[in-house]
Parts: C-alpha cells; structure tokens; sequence
C-alpha cells in the first residue's frame, strides 16, 4: 500500500465518522483552522494560486530531491480546510505520487463531490495543478 492510500484511507475512515456532507464541511472548516497561517510576505503575487473564487496562496518549501513540501493559506475558511486536506494527504510525498494524484477521485471517495460547489472544485483543482506543476 502507497503512503498515499493509507493516507487516503485514513481521512476516509475519519470521514466515515460523519453522517452528512454538512458534518464533513465543518470538519474540514475544522483542519483549516488548525493549520499555521503564512507569514504576510509569503503572500504574494507568485504564490497566489490563479482559478480560486477566495485569495489562495501557495508556498512550496524545501525538501529533499523528489518529495513535495508545501504550505498554504486563503482568506475563506473552508479553502483553507481544503489546503489542509490537501497537506495531509500530499505533503512528503514523491513526485511521482503527485502526478498520479485525482482529486476528483479523492472528493468521491470522500463524499464531497457534490458537496463542494463547481467553483470551489475548481478552485481546488487548480491547487492541485499549482503543485503538479511544481512536481514535474
């Protein structure tokens, strides 16, 4: 099993823990909330994540040759949950993870898929590219 599927099915078994949609939105808003803003000058123009309705912004970090290291903030709270779902399911990981990585998939898998409205699918999918970019 990939660090990726165990990952995966770790937030699924977490997800599992909720009876509605409703339940994992607030759970998500939850992660947002937990996670470390960035710094006011790491938010710039070229860590801003272009296809997002809300501010978003992207750093990525050092980290050795091969592995995706990344930070990440927004102004709406429930984009910074979806940051953080994104870190704990991809941060540390190959390259080569992250190029196989669906977030389709992963929103199925979830029960979010028609949780998240189509902008903010988008404004995730377009996080995503941010980091596959970044990993090619």
């Amino acid at each position: 099993m990939s660090e990726f599927t165990s990952r995966l099915d770790d937030l699924f078994e977490e997800f599992e823990l909720f009876d509605d949609w409703e339940e994992r939105y607030k759970y998500i808003i939850d992660l947002g909330k937990d996670m470390a803003p960035l710094e006011l000058n790491e938010k710039t123009e070229a860590n801003k994540v272009r296809g997002c309705a809300s501010q978003v912004w992207l750093v990525i970090d050092e980290a050795p040759a091969g592995i995706l290291k990344f930070r990440g903030d927004s102004d709406a709270f429930i984009v910074k949950g979806l940051i953080a779902l994104l870190s704990r399911l991809l941060n540390g990981l190959a390259h080569e993870e992250i190029q196989d990585f669906s977030i389709r998939d992963t929103l199925n898998k979830l029960g979010l898929n028609e949780a998240l409205s189509s902008q903010r699918t988008n404004g995730l999918m377009s996080m995503v590219e941010r980091l596959k970019h970044a990993t090619a």
